[in-house]
């Protein structure tokens, strides 16, 4: 066994302002161990153990490796209603009380909702002052409510009402592979509770629930170029399989760009700032308005101490925040040595996984640019296999009536489409969060439950995957157990 997994790199040590390519990292720098294979280039790590998400790139060094360490503890420290000595800070309404409430250890902190029906309860709220998810919410004909905006947020400090609580039923059915094999597929149904303000008539409510995105290849993809998926657009029509994925292009920071990010890749950034906004309830020089203005919030915060006269946290701190999640290494793959995993690539091709999950892209020469304009060219010129296209897709409306579709229109993106999950990683999310949650809002319980929820652009996949046998299926899986 090797002696946990050693790079053999050379360190820069000097500052950006004199970085140029010569000082650059080469993956020919990097003794990989046996048995596993480059993900992301020289951000690769060869960690597999449960921090294995929240490790930084071996080109960090000097002044940024500070920062990066700043970050790292930005994201995790919990938040107070008294940050900075001001009086301001978390709250008073919030969906997560920091960064790694929602990622734990840069992945997928279990949702409450699941936590709670284990437990034989329908609070998805849960009781730990987070949700580990977010609470969308919008009018039947698509405009939103005035007295909550987009986002229930189903936490506030002490001494002030939360905007309402989640409540969740799941609903499930059997199904059966052609070779007798059952599978059984979950779907959870919300309802809101606790409205701070009016009730809601559940007639004209429509509700999508999104839990955490794994913090995994971050700068990859904000270093992607985007030349890259745009060509990946044009050439994604594929009529036999019934696919054809397009970007998503949305308005953000007075311009018009394509989107990377998110579920429906509807941000073109890393959205700190709304983050630091929306999820935890703290003002910036982007968001400097707090998210319950002109609600009793307000009012209720200020009787528990909370003063609103300057902004909560600093442009310095919201980019290394950016520059820890840009850095972290990207998890190598494993095991690609073993049958069953050679095997069950073979499979993802033959189903035509990779149509949609892309195994190979490029960065940008000139690598990622940081949210107050710091560039990390490290990440520049880079082979990467992050399994995706960054695509738009149709993922289906009918499978349990509903299908993935949740009716939430996000940019460019309809209700019913999707930006293709990148999988590096996805493996290892049982080690680092402890569950196998997927999809948009965890109701795949594994990866088998992930597929089935294939529709629409996915059916000829997800079709071909359920004619294997049951030995082949396993051996899928298995491979994806590898990313």
């Amino acid at each position: 066994m090797h002696r946990f997994f050693r790079f053999t790199l050379f360190l820069l040590t000097l500052s950006l302002a004199a970085c140029d390519e010569s000082e650059q990292l080469d993956v020919d720098d990097i003794d990989m161990p046996k048995g596993y294979a480059l993900s992301a280039g020289t951000s690769t790590g060869f960690y597999s153990s449960s921090i294995a998400y929240d490790q930084p790139a071996s080109w960090l060094s000097g002044v940024y490796a500070d920062r990066f360490n700043t970050g790292d503890r930005l994201y995790d420290n919990v938040k107070t209603t008294n940050e900075n000595g001001h009086g301001g800070g978390l709250g008073p309404v919030y969906a997560g009380y920091s960064c790694g409430s929602c990622h734990r250890n840069a992945g997928r902190t279990e949702p409450t909702y699941w936590t709670s029906f284990k437990n034989g309860s329908n609070d998805g709220s849960g009781a730990y002052g987070f949700t580990a998810s977010l609470i969308y919410i919008v009018r039947k004909n698509g405009t939103f409510f005035p007295n909550y905006g987009r986002v229930i947020h189903d936490q506030g400090i002490y001494g002030v009402h939360a905007e309402g609580k989640l409540k969740v039923r799941i609903d499930s059915m059997q199904f059966s592979f052609p070779d007798g094999e059952k599978y059984t597929l979950c779907v959870p149904r919300w309802t809101i509770t606790q409205w701070y303000a009016d009730s809601i008539s559940p007639d004209d409510l429509m509700c999508t629930v999104r839990v955490p995105l794994r913090h995994v290849g971050m700068g990859q993809m904000m270093a992607i170029d985007p030349a890259e998926i745009e060509a990946l657009a044009r050439q994604s029509n594929y009529p036999e399989w019934g696919i054809s994925g397009r970007c998503n292009y949305i308005n953000e920071r007075g311009r018009r760009q394509l989107g990377l990010s998110g579920n429906k890749a509807q941000h073109a950034d890393l959205t700190v700032e709304l983050g630091f906004s929306s999820d935890m309830g703290m003002t910036n020089s982007r968001y400097p308005e707090e998210i319950c203005e002109g609600q009793r919030q307000m009012d209720e915060g200020s009787m528990m101490g909370l003063s609103y006269d300057m902004l909560d946290v600093s442009t310095r701190d919201m980019e290394d925040v950016d520059l820890y999640m840009q850095s972290l290494s990207v998890p190598a793959r494993r095991n690609v040595n073993k049958h069953d995993v050679i095997e069950g690539e073979k499979l993802f091709y033959q189903a035509g996984c990779h149509l949609c999950h892309v195994a190979t892209l490029h960065t940008k020469a000139r690598g990622s640019v940081l949210l107050a304009g710091t560039n990390l060219p490290w990440l520049g010129g880079q082979t990467i296999h992050p399994y995706s296209d960054f695509l738009l897709h149709d993922m289906g409306s009918e499978i349990m009536g509903v299908g993935l579709n949740d009716n939430f229109v996000s940019g460019l993106a309809r209700g019913n489409e999707w930006r293709t999950t990148p999988l590096w990683g996805v493996g290892l999310q049982k080690k680092v969060n402890g569950h196998t949650y997927f999809l948009h809002d965890g109701r795949a319980r594994n990866f088998l439950e992930a597929i089935m929820w294939h529709g629409g652009e996915g059916e000829a996949s997800k079709n071909k995957f359920k004619n294997m046998t049951r030995q082949q299926r396993n051996q899928l899986i298995e491979f994806l157990g590898s990313l």
